[in-house]
């Protein structure tokens, strides 16, 4: 299930299949994508949050759908274009373990909170599968080639305290102050016009921002 929410300016976007690790099936994929564009048409949208439920935050493409080709859904480009492309400050709120494809919607967003438990693994080079088009190049302008090799053809788990010394997370949190950080964040954004917001974000990412009139 995908929670969709938005209130004063601010939208949170929540994965809650917390049974499955949040493992994301074709259905949900696809419902994420949509409610990320969805949010891009919202009048007001200075900020967004995007977080999950329970003790893993995503273990990336459910392994049954993975099998059945999941893997290679255009989805995944179209969700992390998507939230690269939005006007606003976006907030990915680690609530635990990111995994394969999940990946891709962490590198897009603006900010990465996460809490101590949280490990990133994009296993890439095991399972026989190519990264997302813009997940190597997010990766890399984060932490460098190198490290981006680490992740992607080493294959290795990087967990929050290492993930926070590379810069691929910006903050940590203790799981039960996780949301009021991300929501801390988004103060000034919140007190500014969704104009000015999205002006100062095309020029820390120009190009890849939608323009708001």
């Amino acid at each position: 299930m995908i929670l969709n929410e938005f209130a004063g300016g601010l939208g949170r976007i929540t994965i809650a299949r917390p049974e499955k690790a949040n493992a994301l099936t074709g259905a949900m994929l696809g419902t994420l994508a949509s409610a990320v564009e969805d949010m891009a048409g919202r009048p007001g949208l200075r900020a967004l949050i995007l977080t999950g439920v329970g003790q893993v935050f995503s273990a990336g493409a459910d392994l049954d759908e993975a099998r059945a080709g999941l893997a290679l859904s255009p989805d995944w480009e179209r969700l992390s274009g998507a939230l690269a492309a939005l006007p606003c400050l976006t907030v990915a709120a680690l609530n635990g373990p990111v995994a394969g494809g999940a990946m891709g919607m962490v590198l897009a967003c603006d900010l990465r909170l996460a809490v101590p438990e949280t490990r990133l693994f994009y296993p890439v080079m095991r399972l026989g599968y190519l990264p997302q088009p813009s997940d190597p190049l997010r990766l890399a302008a984060l932490v460098g080639p190198a490290r981006a090799g680490m992740i992607l053809m080493a294959g290795q788990k990087i967990g929050a305290a290492e993930a926070l010394a590379w810069g691929l997370v910006d903050r940590l949190c203790e799981q039960g102050g996780l949301l009021p950080a991300a929501e801390a964040l988004c103060a000034d954004a919140l007190a500014a016009s969704p104009g000015h917001v999205a002006a100062i974000k095309a020029m820390i990412r120009p190009g890849g921002v939608r323009a708001v009139s």
